[in-house]
């Protein structure tokens, strides 16, 4: 398991507050809350997810509550509320694709990557949860990687196998 400190402190740099005002000003007065979502995205992309020191400092920029920044980053699933892998495999586990093995798929994933979901492995490079629908329901099972999201349709546990492969490969050429 990757050793990061579950509660880090976090100080936004000039630029990333220069970044936070400017989209602030997308919005009327009065409704800054408004820019919660793409300065949310902003951390993220910087930290690579959102601790409850980071999401307190976006509330006192936006002069809102702690908990309203916490309320939204947890109804979006697209936020991560604990450090996890470079690259997160998103696996859909709604009907559909659990009729075509995305189950036996995600636990082909949890015992190729050695790491139960939500876990990062211990290199830092992988960690896997299911999600709901990502509106492929006909070439399922499917799964998506994020940060860029990449889809990967009519998997099997070969096509996941190398799909991990690849993605080592690619970490280590870059």
């Amino acid at each position: 398991m990757l050793s990061v400190q579950e509660n880090m402190i976090v100080e936004f740099s000039a630029e990333m507050f220069d970044q936070f005002a400017e989209i602030k000003t997308r919005y009327p007065e009065g409704k800054h809350k408004s820019a919660l979502l793409p300065i949310l995205h902003l951390v993220q992309a910087e930290y690579g997810w959102l601790s409850a020191d980071a999401m307190a400092k976006v509330a006192e920029f936006l002069a809102i509550q702690p908990i309203e920044v916490f309320e939204v980053a947890t109804f979006y699933t697209m936020f991560f509320l604990q450090p996890k892998g470079k690259y997160v495999l998103e696996v859909c586990r709604t009907g559909p694709c659990c009729l075509v093995g995305a189950e036996e798929i995600m636990a082909h994933i949890e015992m190729r990557l050695g790491v139960k979901e939500g876990e990062v492995t211990p290199d830092g490079m992988f960690s896997w949860r299911g999600v709901e629908c990502i509106a492929a329901c006909g070439f399922g099972p499917v799964l998506q990687i994020g940060p860029k999201y990449t889809f990967h349709e009519g998997l099997t546990k070969e096509s996941v196998d190398q799909l991990i492969a690849d993605l080592k490969q690619k970490a280590q050429t870059n």
